[in-house]
């Protein structure tokens, strides 16, 4: 067991008052590690201190094309460590190694992106009445925030992070309580690789999201918050920034659909609503929870993933051949079978799965429910864990009211060969994001975005570098 510090003013550190919390490994119940739980006077140093950052001309007033160079070093650092960074990852949160260490690519290819995006960071001129000149600057937001949550702790850490320090801004993560030590890590990686940032742009505060990530989205010393997490949470954390009107990123929760029409590759379409569901134990936002078929082809399609997903084995992540691993804590584990029951109690049929998998870590089995209404939990909450809702459509409009009936409107699937039913589905489907015959899918250089309750702004692309930058106008009268 180690006993990780958190970085605070260029120093590794432990909390004010010494407290600490257990880290455990949800495939075993084992303590890992022992992690700070920072104080409120560790919230006033770090804001502090990456105030000191942003003031300091040596970052946000540094050429663009060197930052972008900093965040390439950034990125090689990252590929170099990735597959160290990803058994952590895997131990910590219960993923499978595999999927850890594709998303600590994704992680490094997206720091690589917004390197390559620093120095395009553009005004404009503005034609205006009169013998004057009009233009804007994009300048850097300040200190920002990252609210890191805990089922893809290191990728959605970058995710964030990278546009943040493109565009000139000072950073405080605060990874999830449950799941910190991947981004720790990383943090002394990229200090060991000697990248170049300078002392206090990047910190790690490590404790209680109740307590930190409150102070935190209250702080007058603050610019800007990013999380993703829960709709309670972006909803507190609005709620917090509102105090001080510091403007918030929020990507939060999803119920996502995956509409199978006759015309589909159904063999495809099932292994692909499989990875869609069953991923990651199904703990994503961006989930295709939802499985709404035509009724012609729903026997055939649920017995193909039924068929598919007896072939994904679940254990412990680290473990050989393994394809689901384990929920990221036990707590979350019973809120995950509780919703279940709830919803089986309103109706459906379960088809496989439907059980916890005793001893002691916190595994589930891939549940598959079938004959699930619109008036049904299962398909309107979002459960958080690997159970797939399937309800049957006779119309295209019908699956199209079902999709949309829902609060949330993050990722949503299209499964059809008829080049217009795709186009016109992709159209009025109310989500953020639509994919059309695959699932789930997603860039660097493509918008993570929802809507409804699914959130507030933009992730990764290039709209994403505008929420870390201000405009400001100036006019000269010549």
């Amino acid at each position: 067991m180690s006993a990780e510090q958190m970085s605070i003013a260029g120093e590794w550190c432990d909390a004010e008052d010494g407290a600490t919390a257990e880290i455990l490994n949800p495939a075993t119940g084992e303590i890992m590690a022992t992690t700070p739980k920072a104080t409120l006077g560790d919230v006033n140093r770090c804001v502090d201190a990456s105030r000191a950052a942003f003031n300091d001309s040596s970052w946000k007033n540094m050429d663009p094309a060197q930052r972008g160079r900093i965040l390439n070093k950034m990125a090689q650092a990252t590929y170099a460590k990735a597959k160290e960074l990803a058994v952590l990852e895997s131990n910590n949160n219960g993923k499978t190694f595999r999927e850890a260490l594709s998303e600590i690519r994704f992680g490094a290819w997206t720091l690589e992106y917004f390197a390559g995006l620093s120095d395009k960071i553009e005004g404009s001129t503005i034609p205006v009445p009169g013998n004057r000149l009009n233009y804007t600057l994009r300048q850097p937001l300040g200190v920002t925030v990252h609210i890191i949550p805990w089922n893809f702790p290191l990728q959605l850490a970058l995710r964030s992070i990278a546009p943040a320090l493109a565009a000139g801004c000072t950073v405080i993560a605060k990874p999830a309580s449950w799941t910190p030590l991947s981004l720790v890590a990383w943090a002394k990686a990229m200090e060991e690789a000697e990248v170049g940032l300078p002392t206090g742009v990047l910190q790690v505060i490590t404790g209680s999201g109740g307590l930190i990530g409150d102070a935190l989205a209250g702080h007058k010393g603050v610019d800007g918050i990013v999380l993703t997490g829960g709709v309670p949470t972006g909803q507190a954390v609005m709620a917090k920034a509102s105090e001080n009107l510091t403007p918030v990123t929020l990507e939060l929760g999803g119920k996502g659909a995956n509409i199978v029409f006759k015309d589909a590759n159904l063999r495809y379409a099932a292994k692909a609503i499989c990875f869609g569901i069953f991923m990651n134990a199904g703990q994503m936002c961006w989930a295709g929870s939802r499985l709404i078929v035509h009724e012609d082809i729903h026997d055939e399609l649920v017995d193909a993933v039924v068929a598919e997903v007896a072939k994904w084995k679940v254990g412990p992540g680290m473990e050989e051949g393994v394809r689901i691993g384990s929920l990221v804590h036990r707590n979350h584990r019973t809120e995950v079978m509780e919703k279940l029951h709830a919803g089986l109690a309103m109706g459906g049929k379960v088809v496989c799965g439907g059980n916890i998998v005793e001893g002691d870590g916190a595994f589930m089995e891939a549940t598959v429910v079938t004959g699930v209404d619109s008036q049904n939990l299962l398909f309107n909450e979002e459960l958080f864990g690997p159970v797939l809702a399937v309800t049957s459509f006779s119309e295209d409009a019908e699956a199209l009211a079902l999709a949309n009936d829902s609060p949330f409107g993050l990722l949503n699937g299209i499964w059809t060969n008829d080049l217009s039913r795709a186009h016109n589905m992709a159209r009025d489907l109310e989500s953020g994001m639509v994919s059309i015959n695959e699932y789930p899918i997603t860039f660097p250089q493509t918008a993570f975005t929802g809507w409804k309750q699914s959130g507030i702004g933009i992730e990764q692309s290039q709209d994403a570098l505008r929420f870390y930058t201000k405009i400001k106008n100036v006019n000269i009268k010549l």
